[in-house]
């Protein structure tokens, strides 16, 4: 006999509605939550563990990184105040949603933006500013350890930083007993284990994905030439594969997550992980010859292999998966920013003339406007270059837009010649991936006798996430023209990398709840467990390239090729 369920106004469990249905979820703790810092934005997302493409609740606060002694930083008060604020939203959402509170979860997962550098003395205090990613100081040290490992090692990888910091002789590094990325920082605060997701682990120091761990050789070779108070392995962040079980959150980290003391300890977490693998798992980009590109602050490309890479190339790095597998890519430090600046002037004019419209609606109107533009954008060019640029050969970024006499000067082709330049050293990149042709057709950017032969690397299907592929059917399908490639977007590309951390903690959630009923120690794949579980019956709309996108992004790329020198020239004498 069915009986009445209290928390459901007397409806019996079964017949419950969406609304009820969600309503116990909280309550009963059958979510997770995902929390993401990225570089403007930290965002909280919940989900239901059974249906982890129900969102149930969303909050974010926005941040901006600090240009501090020639370093991009953020200060750690900044990293607490954000978190405690993104949190208190997502309350708020969850409250006004749903009518409850929530005071657990199924499991928490905490992501953040990749690479650089949290150095941290035996009693855990930090040495110096965090270093983020941004930061293009590290050449020497990249260089010099490219050579040593024989892979590339890019400027914003942990190991550069610290390498860095060694070569230049700073005061702090004979104190280093630790360094982590902002993720692992986290983590370790709101648990006490300092571990870290294998995917955010491999933009700190090469991953041997045989091992699924930091890789061995490289370790060894390091410590034979470098002067550090301590082996390297013993100053990184043990690695953890996706569905592994991280440590619980402690009440120390609940008060720090959240000062009204509602939250409850005892919560499991995921593996932390960064922004790239939540990039991937947010788009079902797991398997080898699917690929995600995730534009933001910065933009990249991440594709999974089927083989290791024939050479070594600047524009390319090695890293992997949550789950370990071996991942090609390109990642570039300048991605929507000054798309979004142009947005904003629009809007501010639109204001001033006394018809105000929102921020969403200013890129809906200027992103359609764009489709209306000539294929190679008129002949005008945008370069989004507010930070340095390894791949494209620059130190420093000065954003510029340019045309000639005779171009056509449009705002359908400056907003077309804008979103270009979103996707333009992205693109430089990717061609060296993708092409299988000779060096000199490979080459990228400024570096042209630095580039080998293309790797001829197949894909499938790239998937794009982030907010400015909310317009459908605009930004989706020039970066198919630019790459050559289908692109499929899908409900949940605005949210992003925090729903992707929040399926990461729903996996560990699944993998327990399994374990717990069955009383098996193994743990279903996670390629499986996106197919069959989230991503089953998922609603995604896929572009295919455009022969005539592709030919005039192709026509643009050229003339972006040839104007980094002017880029370069900005640079040095502004």
């Amino acid at each position: 006999m069915t009986t009445p369920d209290s928390q459901t106004g007397g409806q019996p469990a079964d017949q419950a509605t969406p609304a009820d249905q969600a309503t116990r979820a909280i309550r009963d703790g059958r979510t997770t939550l995902g929390i993401e810092l990225g570089s403007t934005r930290i965002k909280a997302c919940l989900i239901d563990v059974d249906d982890p493409t129900t969102i149930l609740a969303v909050g974010s606060h926005a941040w901006e990184n600090e240009f501090v002694d020639r370093l991009w930083t953020y200060p750690m008060d900044a990293v607490w105040s954000g978190l405690q604020a993104a949190f208190a939203d997502l309350v708020a959402d969850v409250e006004q949603r749903h009518g409850v509170r929530p005071e657990t979860f199924g499991a928490i997962g905490i992501s953040a933006m990749m690479h650089g550098y949290l150095a941290f003395d035996e009693a855990g205090e930090l040495l110096v500013p965090f270093r983020t990613w941004r930061n293009t100081n590290t050449g020497p040290a990249a260089a010099e350890l490219t050579e040593l490992f024989g892979v590339n090692i890019p400027l914003r990888w942990s190991i550069a930083h610290l390498h860095q910091a060694a070569l230049d002789g700073e005061a702090h590094v004979p104190h280093i007993a630790s360094i982590t990325t902002l993720a692992g920082y986290v983590h370790t605060a709101l648990t006490g284990r300092k571990v870290l997701g294998i995917g955010d682990a491999s933009g700190m120091f090469p991953i041997d994905s045989a091992t699924r761990d930091y890789d061995a050789e490289l370790l060894a070779r390091y410590d034979e030439q470098a002067v550090l108070p301590a082996p390297l392995r013993e100053l990184l962040p043990e690695v953890l594969v996706a569905g592994v079980d991280a440590g619980t959150l402690t009440a120390a980290g609940a008060a720090l997550l959240d000062p009204t003391g509602a939250l409850r300890p005892g919560i499991a977490l995921c593996p932390p992980e960064g922004d790239a693998g939540t990039g991937m798992v947010a788009t079902n980009a797991v398997a080898p010859r699917t690929g995600n590109v995730s534009a933001g602050t910065s933009i990249f490309a991440m594709v999974v292999l089927e083989r290791p890479l024939r050479h070594t190339h600047h524009e390319l790095d090695l890293v992997t998966t949550p789950a370990g597998d071996a991942v090609a890519m390109v990642h570039c430090n300048n991605g929507a920013s000054e798309l979004a600046a142009w947005a904003g002037m629009f809007g501010r004019f639109a204001a001033a003339s006394g018809t105000p419209i929102d921020q969403d609606a200013v890129f809906d109107v200027l992103l359609r406007e764009a489709l209306e533009g000539d294929a190679d954008a008129g002949g005008l060019l945008a370069y989004n270059h507010l930070a340095g640029e390894p791949i494209a050969g620059l130190t420093e970024g000065r954003p510029l837009f340019v045309r000639t006499p005779d171009s056509s000067f449009t705002l359908a082709n400056a907003m077309r010649a804008q979103l270009y330049g979103v996707f333009g050293t992205l693109a430089l990149g990717m061609r060296v991936l993708t092409d299988g042709g000779d060096d000199a057709t490979n080459a990228a950017g400024a570096h042209g006798d630095r580039g080998a032969a293309g790797e001829g690397v197949a894909i499938d299907r790239l998937f794009a996430h982030g907010g400015m592929f909310r317009t459908a059917g605009v930004a989706q399908r020039f970066l198919a023209g630019a790459l050559d490639a289908p692109v499929a977007v899908g409900e949940t590309a605005s949210e992003g990398g925090a729903w992707g951390i929040a399926v990461l903690a729903a996996f560990l959630a699944s993998i327990t709840g399994v374990a717990t009923a069955t009383g098996a120690a193994t743990s279903p794949d996670l390629t499986d467990y996106l197919d069959q579980t989230v991503f089953a019956d998922a609603r995604i709309e896929v572009a295919s390239p455009d022969p005539a996108d592709v030919a005039g992004f192709a026509a643009y790329l050229d003339r972006y090729r040839a104007g980094l020198a002017i880029e370069a020239a900005a640079v040095s004498v502004l």
